[in-house]
């Protein structure tokens, strides 16, 4: 019940003021019941913190991938300067305390609030925020006027470990200290601006290449208005951000910014034309589906849906529940509601934590649980609730990080089309499926039954389905979602037949599709990597009592429209069927085609894997290695940094002290925790 309160709660928006008020009263009271249920470790609290933070911040995922990791990285290494057998990640200092657990709190709390503080300074809403932080810090018990970073005390320390992550971050070729969203400037667009209030694509130049939009003006999806209409391309540069567990020969000699061998993307008339076509044809097909009334039924339950092939949808779900040895119920709902809700649930909407925040959110739900054990991958001692979420956080958003570099790499590298303007310059070019016909061309739709017609006269005549289209005789209609209606908190639009120049995704009228490339698709990337991640932190691929929901309440769920129009609930069975859900949701709303999501999926789990390696490393015992004593005289000292130094960035050397292929940080970190020592 408290995962389904949580998850509910914080992932639905009302749309009327009086909705809000009783969400946020709701949300209020289901955190205040959480922590009475456990006492929350301080990490925790500073995590869920952050999490509330990024919803008053712009939507930037990559950049708040990032920020989540190293707030991670500093309340770990907050934790580890209280231990010598324990690496820290950026801080290798070791400290004593009377009492460990009190100054781990007070370091963990300062190292946090000051990342925090320093990289929400710039946010519209920093006011908000810092009200957040300093009540938190408040609460805690701790004053923030306290800046010291010199000497022992838990303050100095955590403030010293801020600064430190605060000094890494103008390194790491993220761009923070000229603004990530002026840097982005920098990257040209090959196509003009495509006008979405006008049909078709008249300014195309190459459909294969992102195309800024033309609105009146931009509302991001956290409710921020963005000066200019529409901002630039957000991160295009963050493939060559420094990642947490990728190595430097997984980038792609050849494409700079692509990491793990990313395949290149169909293209129209090219290598795969036929995907290319097909995929967005999918997407445009998939809006016939937008609607609670045209009476079809499925069943979402996990013996019907999941268990899907990497990189596909090919899954016909598990009969046994593993955990309860029972077989799942069906799950019946209309295909019009489950579809709506879906594209909703994983979308970057309003009051959202953004991809990557959504699993820290889902990983703090899992560990709520009480069936649940802490256990590093599911073997050995249980954790305390501290030692496991510095752990987790580390773990989870070092990951999510890596994915963010991954897909906006190739994002940028590649710079590819949304389905907006590929569907309405194939519309716009007109039909491919019979050149006999009116408006043929290679490069358009193809014609398909009730989804995708040719409108001639006697179709627009009174009382005939495209009567509402007469004067575009010889054009391309598509039954699809027509956009908001004039009262979304009361109203649905349903499906009509329109103009297919004309379409428009499942999405606000103020937002219509994030501003940038589509290939890869970063909710595929992201939510495959925490799946993956979190089925090697926990040790099970499947939630705590082998499902995991979410109830979407009628009428209450949706933004861009009224619904659902009844009540139902979201089941997945595992974290990867949740993950393959969030990309596919990437479809149901007009963001992205299959290609996009399937390739993201297989690189998120790439991603993982990388990542799980580096903070398994990272959770070893620090040891005093003699490996460290290059010049073998008895200690580690000056000359062994020397030789470190000078093989800084080579691999294979024998100063790799990590084993990770690279002399880098990491090794310089160890030979420092050891200096003056060699039994």
């Amino acid at each position: 019940m408290l995962m389904k309160t949580l998850l509910s709660l914080t992932q639905s928006l009302a749309r009327s003021s009086s909705r809000r008020a009783t969400v946020a009263a709701l949300l209020a009271s289901a955190l205040a019941s959480s922590a009475a249920l456990a006492q929350h470790s301080v990490a925790r609290q500073w995590n869920d913190t952050m999490l509330n933070s990024i919803k008053k911040d712009v939507v930037r995922p990559p950049v708040q991938a990032r920020n989540l990791f190293h707030v991670s990285a500093a309340m770990y290494d907050a934790w580890a300067a209280y231990d010598t057998t324990v690496q820290g990640y950026f801080f290798v200092e070791k400290h004593s305390a009377k009492n460990v657990e009190a100054a781990r709190h007070e370091s963990i709390s300062y190292a946090a609030y000051r990342v925090m503080k320093h990289r929400f300074a710039l946010s519209p809403n920093a006011v908000i925020i810092n009200g957040y932080l300093n009540a938190q810090m408040t609460a805690l018990g701790f004053s923030t006027e306290v800046t010291t970073t010199v000497g022992s005390s838990p303050a100095a320390i955590g403030n010293r470990i801020a600064a430190l992550v605060i000094a890494q971050g103008f390194t790491d070729n993220s761009h923070e200290e000229v603004n990530h969203a002026k840097y982005a400037n920098t990257y040209l667009d090959v196509n003009l601006p495509l006008v979405v209030g006008l049909p078709f694509n008249p300014g195309i130049v190459d459909v294969t290449r992102y195309q800024p939009l033309a609105l009146t003006f931009f509302v991001d999806q956290g409710g921020n208005i963005i000066p200019g209409g529409f901002p630039p391309k957000l991160a295009p540069f963050w493939g060559f951000v420094t990642p947490f567990g990728l190595l430097p020969t997984d980038m792609d000699a050849a494409r700079p910014g692509v990491y793990l061998g990313a395949a290149a993307p169909p293209v129209l008339n090219g290598v795969g034309d036929a995907t290319w076509r097909a995929d967005h044809e999918g997407v445009m097909a998939l809006s016939a589906t937008l609607t609670p009334d045209d009476g079809v039924m499925i069943n979402i339950s996990p013996n019907s849906m999941g268990n899907s092939t990497i990189g596909t949808n090919d899954g016909t779900g598990r009969a046994l529940n593993p955990v309860t040895g029972k077989a799942y119920p069906s799950n019946i709902v209309k295909r019009g509601d489950w579809s709506r809700c879906l594209a909703e649930f994983w979308a970057d909407g309003p009051n959202s934590t953004t991809p990557p925040g959504h699993w820290n959110e889902l990983a703090n739900v899992v560990s709520d649980q009480p069936s649940f054990e802490r256990r590093m991958g599911g073997e050995g001692p249980i954790l305390g609730e501290l030692e496991w979420d510095v752990k987790v956080y580390v773990a989870l958003n070092g990951a999510l990080h890596d994915a963010a570099v991954t897909a906006w790499g190739i994002k940028g590298y590649y710079d590819t089309m949304r389905p907006i303007g590929a569907i309405r310059t194939l519309a716009q070019n007109g039909q491919c499926s019979d050149p006999k016909q009116p408006n043929y061309s290679a490069n358009g739709l193809h014609l398909v039954p009730d989804i995708c017609e040719l409108i001639t006269a006697s179709t627009t005549a009174v009382g005939q389905r495209h009567e509402e289209l007469s004067g575009y005789e010889g054009e391309i209609a598509v039954k699809s979602w027509p956009g908001s209606p004039l009262d979304p908190a009361n109203q649905y639009s349903g499906v009509k037949w329109m103009l297919a120049g004309a379409w428009v995704p499942y999405q606000r009228p103020t937002f219509v599709t994030p501003p940038f490339a589509g290939y890869v698709s970063g909710h595929s990337t992201y939510s495959r990597t925490a799946a993956e991640m979190l089925t090697r932190l926990t040790g099970s691929a499947f939630f705590p009592g082998g499902v995991g929901e979410f109830v979407c309440t009628q009428n209450q769920m949706l933004v861009f429209e009224d619904g659902p129009s009844e009540t139902f609930t979201f089941q997945w069975a595992t974290y990867y069927d949740a993950a393959d859900q969030s990309g596919f949701s990437r479809l149901t709303g007009g963001i992205h085609p299959a290609f996009d999501d399937f390739e993201g999926r297989i690189l998120g789990e790439k991603v993982a894997q990388r990542a799980h390696a580096r903070a398994m490393d990272l959770f070893e015992p620090l040891v005093i290695p003699c490996d460290a004593d290059f010049d073998a005289d008895g200690t580690v000292g000056a000359s062994d940094l020397s030789m470190i130094l000078a093989s800084w960035g080579q691999s294979k050397s024998a100063y790799d002290l990590t084993g990770d292929g690279l002399i880098n940080a990491s090794d310089l970190s160890m030979l420092l925790a050891n200096w003056g020592m060699c039994p």
